[in-house]
């Protein structure tokens, strides 16, 4: 929050973008009703996510490609690993994929003594300063063009301008001679159509077609809920992505691939393998949060968020960040780690709002809350404490007096309306990691009263 820069870019870049998805959506006849279906096919989707697999695995084997299941990360790393070795394939290029941030592939590859190259910009950006993406569609959102600059200059050992158009016009240059000579390429997957077996990739620049059509072999990875049954129900997915990720109509490039490269064709891939990876998928199959499956990764909740626009993504510490990911990373990288997520909103209810799909992201934050709280071992003293504060707040008069003597003793403490550290036990534990609102000089009761005084009229 200290970051100057990072304050300058979240504020620039999530208001753009909120921007854009109001005007792209403000153009439907019926915005509501698109939602609506697309929770609809979301929801069937998810219901008979085993049926329509296999029916994704059949198609895309019908077309001369080959499925591979993952049940976790490490295992979906293997097969990536075992499928490169196998074909002698040392440079890799790699198209946008949070599937593989998530399973970490980037350094199993690079353990395993093979290069890979990022060739979003966004992503070749935060793959040259070391880090991980901040954001599910804007990788790079947080880094202003003077940083960028001073990274491509220590990657090709010049100075570099920090004019747009000629950082663009470097990555272009070094990123395609690595098309040009990459073993193999390795893409995300935004949605496959079941009924065909064809993966949908949605970009806005060409390196998404480069990645999966120069090299002599794809490797693509979805995770198992990226399922479009039909082609009908892409008609609907696709707008609402498009729009509610970066307020599009249409992205630059849909990229539509089914199966490899037919005899007499001159473009593709030889091999075509497909990667399915379940890692805690099917486990969320199974209890209250399944309906953060139907996630369709736009971003949109983190942009209207106003805990993420204040810190960043690099903050949740996990690959998903924003609401989705104070969900979503609990559930599959365990509480242990990140039971602090689901505390990291405001419960505002702007993510639901915004949500293409209309998920409600407030219930299970909360339910996650109420999870923490049931297994986490309360002691006695807090126990008594909420108790007798329960207790209070249903006597009126008590409930006064306890206002009373609190504002007594904190008001004090108090500097530019603030209490920011406060030495009292108990009390020290919340301004540590929180700063606490001085009690007010004259309380809501005492305003109410003096109002009746003065006669004047009370909202209803």
């Amino acid at each position: 929050m200290q970051d100057a820069q990072l304050q300058k870019a979240l504020k620039s870049v999530t208001h753009r973008f909120i921007s854009h998805r109001e005007h792209a959506f403000s153009l439907l006849p019926d915005p509501q009703g698109l939602k609506q279906r697309g929770r609809a096919i979301r929801e069937r989707t998810i219901a008979h996510l085993a049926d329509y697999l296999v029916q994704l695995e059949a198609a895309v084997s019908a077309h001369g490609g080959s499925v591979h299941w993952a049940e976790d990360g490490a295992e979906a790393c293997r097969i990536v690993i075992q499928l490169l070795q196998g074909r002698g394939a040392r440079r890799i290029v790699k198209s946008k994929s949070m599937i593989s941030e998530e399973i970490g592939l980037n350094h199993a590859l690079s353990a395993a003594g093979m290069e890979v190259i990022e060739t979003d910009l966004g992503e070749w950006i935060v793959q040259l300063a070391g880090e991980p993406p901040s954001h599910i569609v804007a990788p790079a959102m947080h880094k202003s063009k003077e940083q960028v600059a001073e990274l491509f200059a220590r990657h090709v050992g010049q100075p570099v301008s920090a004019d747009i158009p000629a950082l663009t016009q470097l990555a272009r240059r070094e990123l395609r001679q690595a098309f040009l000579t990459a073993d193999a390429g390795i893409s995300g997957v935004n949605f496959a159509v079941a009924e065909t077996g064809t993966l949908v990739l949605v970009t806005n620049e060409g390196n998404g077609r480069l990645v999966t059509s120069l090299p002599r072999l794809h490797i693509a990875l979805m995770g198992l809920e990226k399922v479009a049954p039909t082609w009908e129900d892409l008609s609907v997915l696709l707008p609402l992505l498009t729009r509610s990720a970066t307020g599009q109509l249409l992205t630059s490039y849909v990229t539509c691939i089914t199966g490899p490269r037919r005899p007499g064709e001159a473009d593709g891939p030889e091999e075509l393998h497909l990667i399915l990876v379940d890692n805690g998928r099917t486990r969320i199959l199974e209890n209250e949060y399944r309906e953060a499956l139907y996630c369709i990764r736009c971003g949109a909740c983190s942009n209207i968020c106003p805990v993420y626009y204040a810190i960043g993504g690099h903050a949740y510490g996990g690959v998903y960040s924003g609401p989705i990911g104070a969900v979503l990373t609990p559930l599959y990288q365990g509480r242990e780690r990140f039971g602090a997520l689901p505390h990291a909103s405001s419960l505002c209810g702007a993510c639901k709002e915004v949500c293409p799909v209309q998920i409600d992201l407030p219930r299970m934050l909360l339910a996650l809350r109420a999870q923490e709280v049931e297994e986490k071992s309360t002691p006695w003293w807090e126990s008594l404490l909420f108790r007798l504060y329960a207790w209070g707040t249903t006597h009126p008069r008590l409930y006064r007096l306890g206002a009373r003597i609190g504002a007594l003793v904190l008001r004090p403490l108090a500097r530019n309306g603030w209490i920011r550290e406060v030495s009292l036990p108990i009390i020290n534990r919340w301004t540590a990691g929180r700063d606490l609102p001085a009690p007010a000089v004259q309380p809501f009761h005492a305003r109410w009263r003096a109002l009746a005084r003065e006669g004047v009229e009370k909202p209803s």
